[in-house]
């Protein structure tokens, strides 16, 4: 499953003739092939298989601890600033490990990128096992130690599945992924929840900080399984400024519809969890939020993938960013954790339909022509250079409110304030939007 820090699913097809029309439309004939010649190319192989794997135990990693890093600082230091400095050293560390990382993909091991994602991974949370109470006293340095991990391990893992998967397996493929990526984001933490609860504190936590660690362990031995990828062509450093600066290119308002998609999601990925732990003083019920609205997000996004056509998506993408701003609204009657699990739920509901056509449209463009596809690294990149422009401004903004502020209608109208970039995001993708085939 290609995906970003978001976590969302696209499905990119494969290289045409960019005289013949656009790279993915032929994916639907090679389906129609496959059947006539039988299932074999339908079939996963043995390294679409171990990638699964190598997948799901980075996400069982992080669900299992992820959310509770945040509700960790927190506790060590109940301060909302140097939990959006710590967010914001991880984006920026981020950015530039993924535009640094895109030589080593292209040119060089891409299976060393991936398995160093992994490991670099597991030294964050060795790190915060070893450091305990004081890690708040170093949140800059884990915070770009856990930018580097998801730089590396992202970036490589998106070519990697690229090149593994073929037009007719790419579907089963994402199927897999996102049920075993769901799968481990409804119940790993719900299970880390009822363990910092029922062992307490200190035990609790280095118990799923060490758990974490052995996982990210076991995958880096998996991925010594998957074969070395063929290496083709020369990494171009500046293709992002060289692309931006074109004239006539689509990518402009499209990276500004990414630049407003990551304003949402830098402070939204760390906030949500946060208050609401705050508002219970309790790491159970923040995991059963969690199960809780990853369980509707599952059955969103699986609805969203099998009926929404791509025609559709232009109109569907709006009701998204509409709807992901309007259960905001609550919050102003006030914020406790019945609001906070309508917006949960609601988030989880419609975010589909805002983030689905977004980034297959995204990635159809970076798949327009057979020239493009060939430079997927350096687009990869572009994505994620937007991406995390958004991340970093708006968390430096959420920085600016909170050391200001932090009363309720203040961070209410802050959270109305970012999320509501969602229409941003709408209104710069629109025209690319009304491209899609039927």
């Amino acid at each position: 499953m290609l995906q970003g820090q978001s976590g969302q699913r696209v499905h990119p097809g494969r290289v045409k003739d960019s005289s013949k029309g656009n790279y993915f439309e032929g994916r639907g004939r090679g389906i129609d092939a496959a059947k006539k010649q039988g299932k074999q190319k339908r079939r996963l192989d043995s390294q679409t298989i171990l990638l699964l794997v190598v997948q799901m135990l980075f996400s069982i990693a992080n669900a299992l601890s992820g959310t509770f890093v945040g509700v960790y600082l927190w506790k060590a230091k109940n301060d909302y600033a140097l939990i959006g400095w710590f967010t914001l050293s991880t984006h920026l560390t981020m950015a530039v490990t993924f535009w640094l990382a895109g030589k080593w993909v292209k040119e060089h091991n891409k299976m060393n990128c991936l398995r160093a994602g992994v490991a670099v991974s597991a030294c964050f949370y060795m790190l915060v096992l070893l450091l305990g109470s004081n890690s708040y006293h170093y949140f800059v340095g884990l915070g770009m130690v856990q930018g580097i991990s998801s730089g590396f391990f992202w970036l490589a893992f998106n070519v990697v599945y690229f090149e593994v998967t073929n037009p007719d397996n790419r579907d089963r493929f994402n199927g897999w992924a996102g049920l075993l990526g769901s799968g481990a984001g409804i119940l790993a933490p719900w299970i880390s929840g009822m363990l910092i609860v029922g062992l307490g504190d200190v035990t609790g936590y280095r118990l799923i900080f060490s758990i974490s660690l052995g996982i990210f362990v076991l995958g880096v031995i998996v991925s010594f399984f998957l074969k070395k990828r063929k290496i083709q062509g020369t990494y171009e450093w500046f293709l992002p400024v060289r692309c931006l600066k074109q004239a006539e290119t689509p990518w402009k308002r499209v990276f500004l519809a990414l630049v407003a998609q990551g304003f949402r999601e830098g402070v939204f990925g760390f906030m949500i969890g946060l208050l609401v732990y705050i508002a219970t003083a309790s790491e159970a019920s923040l995991g059963r939020f969690i199960l809780i609205t990853s369980t509707v997000s599952l059955i969103s996004f699986w609805m969203v993938g099998k009926f929404i056509k791509p025609r559709l998506r232009k109109g569907t993408m709006l009701v998204g960013a509409i709807m992901i701003v309007a259960v905001i609204v609550p919050f102003f009657w006030k914020m406790n954790y019945t609001t906070l699990l309508i917006f949960g739920i609601g988030a989880a509901l419609f975010l589909p339909l805002y983030s689905v056509p977004m980034v297959s449209a995204v990635f159809d463009l970076i798949g327009a022509n057979e020239s493009s596809a060939k430079q997927r690294e350096e687009y990869v990149v572009l994505r994620e250079l937007g991406l995390n422009t958004g991340r970093v401004l708006g968390v430096l903004l959420f920085i600016s409110v909170v050391s200001w502020s932090t009363a309720p209608l203040v961070l209410t109208v802050l959270l109305l304030l970012i999320g509501s970039s969602s229409l941003v995001s709408w209104f710069f993708m629109r025209k690319q939007l009304t491209l899609a085939k039927p």
